[in-house]
């Protein structure tokens, strides 16, 4: 149930309205909000950009350190994983602490991060590198959409989630082509890919410094839940550890499998029963009595696992299949960002000129499973143009699904619980996208490695799965044969990929659309206190 009902209004009164009552009621014209999100959507471009500008240089990157396939799943699974275990604790203390604080410390580790991969000797500082950077990007991911709500009613936040909707998804797939012409121009090289972020991280710390500006939200006697967020950390951790792991370190029916997921799931149960009894927990269990935001939860979990399950993987086929350059690789990623970037800005404002959104649920769910069936028919021979309409229509379905499902939940929710459930569902997508890289890289790695020796009779070796090839060492007949079977996997992930896409639509279907406020999060705060004042 939402804290303040707001009934329908006609849309021409309230587009009206929109503009007129920001200065008289105090709060932030279009462009105060525009400026004051100018640090967040630097913040939030780099943090994203950190998980994905690697994806082309990591054949490179692998090759020149000397690590396998599943060094490969474990560099880009890391940085989720740090990502996605500790949204839930940044969530908690945006709720109880300056947020404008927690943003530029998260940004702070995210440049740590970035300085200790651009210097890794070896794979395994990098990956530790990775983990540092997960998790600042965790703070960004959650704190930036935090910070929206708090500033912008939900009836108006359609156009600026678009926004930022468009930001994360240029993010996204932007990464793969910046590090490709990293990669290929000899005088910068792979570790660029890290170095690049640090200026612009700092001037996202120095724009926050400057223009953004919050009402004080201290608030006394109230303490963060560590052992919540440790046990959460943990069992998240614990199970995605073997969802990496499984398959290729050691079977998927294992008693390492069972234990691993027995001791993933006892430390979770631990940590329900003692959220269910703190004051404050890390995540209030009795948020997801809101049908919207148990929805909208499972729907995020599925789009994490389809789109990101499918697309970390693309840049491997773009460059061991199709046999192009990193450059061209990140250049074909371009109709992907162009899908996203188009969809979530016109979905957005027509949010808010209309006020109706779950129409753009219901049709990004539709579109993101036909691109996810379409790209399951890829492979080696598959024309530039053809991959391209696919990779649109995939990119346009997840626009308009990503951020308007954060929308509906915020619409939702008392304001005191924005941070939570925001967190909430940042965190959940995450996962969903952290447990699709690492099974379906399981899955892609053990694929590869048994098309091969079917291919070539040739068996592989000890311990983590086939070598990423260098392509330009290999002689033309094995060159044929690893341009087949990366098709063939590659194509193989979508298929897989498409069910969860099908479920999230079904997810969506069952959200009740409810008219959007027009108080912004620390408005609706406002009337709360007046309403109950001893609600804290």
């Amino acid at each position: 149930m939402t804290a303040v009902t707001t009934p329908p209004e006609p849309p021409e009164a309230t587009a009206a309205a929109v503009e007129a009552p920001a200065e008289a009621s105090g709060r932030m014209t279009h462009k105060e909000v525009l400026q004051a999100l100018s640090g967040l959507m630097v913040g939030m471009f780099v943090s994203i950009l950190a998980s994905t500008v690697v994806s082309n240089a990591l054949p490179r990157i692998i090759g020149e350190l000397g690590g396998s396939q599943s060094v490969y799943t474990w560099i880009v699974t890391t940085e989720l994983l740090a990502m996605t275990a500790t949204v839930p604790l940044w969530g908690k203390m945006a709720d109880l602490y300056s947020k404008k604080l927690l943003i530029q410390l998260s940004l702070g580790l995210f440049v740590a991060g970035s300085l200790i991969a651009g210097f890794t000797p070896n794979v395994e500082v990098l990956i530790f590198s990775r983990i540092v950077q997960g998790i600042g990007a965790g703070g960004m991911s959650a704190l930036a959409l935090i910070v929206m709500a708090a500033m912008i009613p939900p009836r108006e936040l359609g156009r600026y989630s678009g926004i930022f909707g468009a930001v994360f998804g240029v993010a996204t797939i932007a990464g793969p082509l910046i590090g490709g012409l990293l990669v290929d121009t000899s005088w910068l090289g792979w570790r660029w890919c890290f170095f690049l972020g640090v200026p612009f991280t700092l001037l996202s710390i120095f724009l926050l410094q400057r223009t953004l500006h919050l009402p004080a939200t201290r608030r006394d006697q109230v303490s963060i839940d560590w052992l919540g967020a440790l046990l959460i950390i943990t069992g998240v951790s614990t199970l995605l550890v073997w969802s990496t792991l499984a398959g290729h370190q050691f079977a998927w029916g294992s008693w390492w499998t069972v234990g691993l997921v027995s001791a993933g799931v006892v430390i979770l149960a631990a940590a329900v029963y003692v959220e269910s009894r703190v004051a404050e927990p890390i995540i209030p269990l009795d948020i997801f009595r809101n049908r919207t935001v148990s929805l909208a939860t499972l729907a995020s979990v599925l789009v994490g696992v389809a789109m990101f399950g499918g697309t970390v993987f693309l840049s491997q086929y773009f460059q061991f299949s199709l046999g192009k350059t990193p450059t061209v690789a990140g250049l074909m990623s371009l109709p992907l960002i162009f899908g996203l970037l188009i969809s979530s800005t016109v979905a957005g404002q027509l949010i808010t000129k209309h006020g109706k959104w779950k129409i753009y649920l219901i049709t990004g769910g539709i579109v993101m499973t036909a691109g996810m069936l379409l790209l399951g028919t890829i492979g080696q021979d598959t024309s530039v143009l053809v991959l391209s309409i696919y990779m649109f229509i995939l990119g346009a379905g997840v626009g308009m699904l990503m951020q308007n499902l954060v929308l509906a939940a915020q619409n939702d929710v008392p304001a005191h619980e924005l941070g939570a459930t925001t967190s909430v569902l940042t965190f959940f997508r995450s996962m969903g996208g952290a447990v699709g890289v690492s099974a379906l890289g399981a899955v892609f790695a053990n694929q590869i490695g048994s098309l091969w020796t079917e291919r070539t009779g040739i068996p592989l070796g000890e311990g983590g799965g086939m070598q990423v090839p260098n392509l330009a060492e290999l002689p033309a007949p094995m060159l044929a044969v690893i341009k087949e079977i990366y098709g063939i996997a590659s194509a193989d992930l979508f298929l897989i990929g498409a069910p969860f896409a099908a479920m999230a639509l079904i997810a969506v279907l069952f959200i009740k659309e409810k008219p959007l406020s027009t108080l912004s999060g620390d408005e609706r705060l406002a009337a709360e206190s007046a309403t109950t004042p001893a609600s804290h």
